[in-house]
């Protein structure tokens, strides 16, 4: 278990600390497993290594293993009781009180269990990769808690399909991807100097390039245990490496960089070729 102690003030996201007492007093109640996922988690994983979060966010999204519509419903209640409305998306609680909206994502048994209503209710939700990515998290430890949030690689790959279920919406995704590639390197260096060192080239060495690739390495062993996400990760690597005019990603990247897109897509490459070694 891997835990590292900030604080509330240090991650600096609006009445973060109010909305996790409550989740975390609910989840406990009923007796759930939750994990932070999303920004949220990401600033928490930087600000082990003393990076403040360089992007504000109002919504704090939480993970739920549960196995059937009536356990959420039952959780529903709580945390109506607490203040929070439900809103039009089935997931989304919103408080009022800290004007904060707070995605509880159900995934785990209730996929399999009530299939039929689980897609009725949850169309939107994106849910593939979770069980896989969420197997081994990793725990931090904020103040006087500790929180569940997915291992990076793995964040990546739910970032990846989250993007490609709505890309018109959720560019933001694609910040977070790269926030954790041009950090990963700095945070790794010495795991990545021991395990690693055949990705470092007899020249032109780039940490963004290196980074990408033990990235790619690590979320493999993900795409191991669910075809399903693997052909989907697969899929949305393929469409944004083949053609550069067509590479949503990489005119993103290469747009808020100031790169060339060929560049851009060098790091999605190297992220393809490290989960292909």
């Amino acid at each position: 278990m891997n835990t590292s102690n900030q604080s509330y003030k240090e991650l600096a996201i609006p009445f973060f600390k109010e909305v996790f007492d409550h989740v975390d007093e609910v989840m406990i109640s009923h007796n759930i497993p939750y994990y932070l996922i999303g920004a949220s988690a990401i600033a928490l994983e930087l600000l082990k290594k003393g990076n403040k979060p360089n992007r504000g966010t109002k919504d704090i999204d939480f993970a739920i293993m549960i196995s059937s519509i009536h356990e959420y419903d039952d959780l529903t209640k709580s945390f109506e009781a607490k203040g929070f409305n439900k809103v039009k998306a089935p997931w989304t609680f919103y408080s009022p009180t800290y004007n904060v909206a707070v995605d509880i994502l159900p995934f785990g048994e209730i996929e399999e269990h009530d299939t039929e209503q689980f897609h009725q209710r949850y169309s939107d939700l994106h849910v593939l990769g979770m069980k896989e990515v969420l197997e081994e998290p990793e725990v931090v430890q904020i103040e006087n808690r500790f929180v569940n949030i997915p291992p990076l690689p793995g964040m990546i790959l739910l970032k990846l399909v989250a993007w490609s279920d709505r890309p018109e919406e959720r560019e933001n995704d694609l910040v977070d991807i790269l926030l954790i590639i041009k950090y990963y390197f700095e945070f790794n260096y010495d795991e990545i100097l021991d395990h690693y060192y055949d990705t470092f080239p007899a020249e032109g060495f780039d940490p963004l390039i290196i980074a990408a690739e033990v990235l790619g390495r690590k979320a493999a062993q993900f795409l191991k245990k669910s075809d399903e996400l693997a052909e989907r990760i697969y899929m949305v690597l393929d469409q944004n490496i083949d053609n550069e005019k067509e590479s949503d990603i990489a005119k993103e990247w290469a747009r808020t960089n100031d790169w060339e897109i060929a560049y851009a897509i060098k790091i999605l490459k190297a992220f393809q070729n490290g989960i292909l070694k």
